[in-house]
């Protein structure tokens, strides 16, 4: 099962007045198949970067992002198809056609997984997951932010990915949602899916009790195991 690494990464990016700036700097980090990881930090902090590079989204500047032991930096054509159908993606920004139903957007998501034939049995079952199992036939602008993001979730876990990356997943959400939402990612967690979440959510951190990561201005302020917010050590 998929193991992930980070090695000595740093990602750069160029300011107005073309000055480096580090998003991320000497990352070094390991997360087991099925290991729940909350990763926590200010705004600004790395967070969203860290988990493109985890993702593939974005390639280190320096350093290298291992899955299994294989530089994904090195993925390109099918090999790089096959790397996107193992994580379960929600990024800070909706991914979402707004032209198309909810059930059209799923079933894009599940045919570009390789569900040709069971395109609408996975969308449905997705949707289901998330306790949305009637808004198939609504537009995303029909939604209000939180059940888009919660349908969000459902286009992550369209292919049963062994990971997870969900970036502030529960903003906007109200806290009986939140609860209905981190107890799926517990049972989802508790069958062998590796789980990545950054998050602002601190009450929640603190009774869910899983590992803790840290980030301070890009670089790996703590790990704590069974942690809760704010743990360094």
């Amino acid at each position: 099962m998929p193991e992930i690494r980070l090695e000595n990464v740093s990602k750069v990016y160029k300011t107005e007045d073309k000055r480096k700036q580090y998003a991320v700097r000497d990352l070094s980090l390991k997360v087991s198949q099925g290991e729940f990881v909350f990763l926590i930090g200010s705004s600004g902090a790395g967070k969203s970067t860290m988990l493109k590079l985890m993702g593939g989204e974005i390639s280190p500047d320096e350093g290298m992002v291992l899955v299994d032991d294989v530089n994904i930096g090195r993925y390109f054509g099918p090999w790089k198809a096959r790397l996107a159908r193992t994580f379960g993606i929600v990024s800070q920004e909706t991914l979402l056609i707004r032209k198309r139903t909810i059930m059209e957007n799923l079933m894009v998501a599940a045919r570009a997984s390789g569900l040709q034939r069971k395109s609408r049995p996975a969308a449905e079952k997705a949707l289901g997951l998330v306790g949305l199992p009637t808004v198939g036939d609504a537009y995303p602008a029909q939604l209000s932010i939180g059940e888009v993001r919660r349908v969000e979730l459902a286009r992550a876990l369209i292919s049963s990915p062994p990971i997870l990356l969900l970036d502030e997943l529960t903003a906007n959400l109200d806290d009986d949602t939140i609860w209905d939402v981190l107890h799926l990612l517990r049972e989802l967690n508790n069958r062998g899916t590796t789980i990545i979440m950054a998050t602002h959510a601190s009450q929640y951190v603190n009774i869910m009790r899983q590992r803790v990561v840290t980030l301070v201005d890009g670089r790996l302020f703590g790990d704590v195991r069974n942690g809760r917010y704010g743990d360094i050590v």
